[in-house]
């Protein structure tokens, strides 16, 4: 599929493709959400201190994930550009020095990881009984950090060649692998109860660190998998390239990777101001905006399983130096994206209530948390333009745009609008929620300029 020129293809043909590079990854995304539910619910099994030491270091969990993450945008962006133009030396050279900076960037962030796994806890200002636990947590999960490394970097470079499938299979295989490490780690020996019939089922009793364990192993056999999978692959092996650092690979990738880890970084220490603004509100407004915002996750992955699409599909067209595909992408993708987050925010809008209460008994949290829940329903449409305009914008190596967009709509907008109504005026959740409804509108806003000028397509010059 990758590398081919699509203009040719009727529009539904152009759909069939969009959908089977689409669906893999939602799949993929709706997994790993619903092993996080099943996660939590099982650590949470054990008492409000296990919950508790877990998810101390979820923030630093998620800024280093997020800038792995954003480190392979760069090769997502080379590598689509390269198949487009049907150029396979250059993608195989690209996936070369994905090694070569997954080695060096997972060796580092191990060493980083480990050595300031008893520190972590204390920065979050973790009570201290649990601090320990919760630094041994963090210190096994962090153990594999090359093969979670090189699972990230390989399989956006998968996904940019076309094939979100693989990488999709080596995600179930690996949330799969977590539960069922989880049933036997975490507990102990028990006597369970299946239709009326009892049996002893055989458990290690490590608890919390049970949970770190089954994640490490897991983890350990997707990198591997992954790994394997790219060595593989016909288009993009590594085989017989040369494993050393080569400027005029690295520096277009990076130039394209920096602004999108300085983006994902910014916007995380924003996301941890906006919750310590929230927690000095009161407890309910805490536990309202905990679930809502586990709640409103699952409601993206339409958006983000599209944007994924729209990155590989650009950078295919962009490659092939297709003009008039471009544009033609982009006016079934915006469409397509629309609908389907129209879909997505009406869904949450009439689920709201049921889905708070089931992580919720208290009345007045149910309350909140379906209120905020069904204001951010009716933005949805205008962020699911913003997501996929940014995909386009990804796949063609322009990052720096979306950087400077998302970084003045999190803090210029969120965070000042935040500290304004809630320690300033004394206001609630809602107005929480208000501005950052605000800030995704600000953000459609420039995205929505930026299309309709073209600042997004690098090849308009020839439409």
């Amino acid at each position: 599929m990758t590398g081919k020129k699509y203009k040719n293809r009727t529009d539904w043909g152009m759909i069939a493709v969009i959908v089977s590079l689409a669906w893999p990854t939602m799949l993929e995304q709706l997994m790993q959400t619903a092993v996080q539910y099943i996660d939590t619910a099982m650590v949470g099994s054990l008492g409000t201190q296990a919950t508790a030491a877990v998810g101390a270091t979820t923030t630093v969990n998620w800024l280093l994930s997020s800038s792995i993450s954003a480190l392979s945008i760069g090769f997502l962006a080379f590598i689509a550009k390269s198949c487009g133009a049907k150029d396979r030396e250059s993608a195989s050279k690209a996936v070369a020095q994905a090694v070569v900076v997954t080695v060096v960037v997972g060796s580092a962030f191990t060493v980083l990881a480990l050595s300031l796994s008893s520190r972590v806890p204390v920065w979050m200002q973790v009570d201290e009984s649990i601090q320990h636990l919760a630094g041994r947590y963090f210190f096994i999960l962090y153990l594999p950090m090359l093969p979670r490394t090189a699972s990230i970097i390989f399989g956006t470079a998968l996904r940019a060649a076309g094939d979100t499938r693989t990488p999709m299979k080596v995600g179930i295989a690996v949330n799969i692998i977590n539960i069922v490490l989880n049933f036997i780690f975490i507990y102990p020996v028990r006597t369970l109860n299946i239709f009326g019939t009892e049996f002893t089922m055989f458990g290690m009793g490590w608890g919390v660190l049970g949970a770190a364990a089954a994640s490490a192993i897991a983890f350990t056999v997707g990198g591997i998998c992954t790994t394997a999978a790219v060595w593989r692959h016909p288009v993009i092996s590594p085989k017989g390239q040369r494993f050393a650092p080569d400027s005029k690979i690295l520096k277009p990738c990076l130039k394209v990777a920096v602004p999108n880890m300085l983006q994902r970084f910014g916007t995380s220490l924003g996301y941890v101001a906006f919750a310590s603004m929230i927690n000095s509100v009161g407890e309910i407004a805490t536990a309202a905006h905990t679930i809502a915002n586990t709640v409103e996750s699952a409601f993206y992955i339409p958006g983000f399983g599209m944007q994924t699409a729209a990155a590989t599909l650009a950078g295919n067209a962009y490659g092939a130096k297709d003009g008039k595909n471009m544009q033609r992408l982009a006016k079934m993708f915006i469409p397509l994206e629309i609908v389907l987050m129209i879909i997505s925010g009406a869904a949450l809008y009439i689920s709201a209530p049921m889905l708070v209460n089931i992580f919720s008994d208290s009345t007045e949290v149910i309350a909140l948390g379906t209120k905020v829940l069904r204001m951010v329903a009716l933005s949805e449409p205008f962020y699911g333009f913003s997501i996929i305009v940014e995909g386009f914008m990804m796949g063609v190596g322009r990052t720096r745009t979306p950087f400077i967009y998302n970084i003045l709509g999190m803090w210029g907008v969120r965070i000042v609008g935040t500290f304004i109504c809630t320690q300033l005026l004394g206001y609630g959740l809602v107005s929480a929620w208000a501005c950052m409804i605000i800030h995704n509108l600000f953000v459609f806003v420039l995205y929505l300029s930026c299309y309709v000028r073209g600042k997004w397509n690098p090849l308009k010059e020839q439409l």
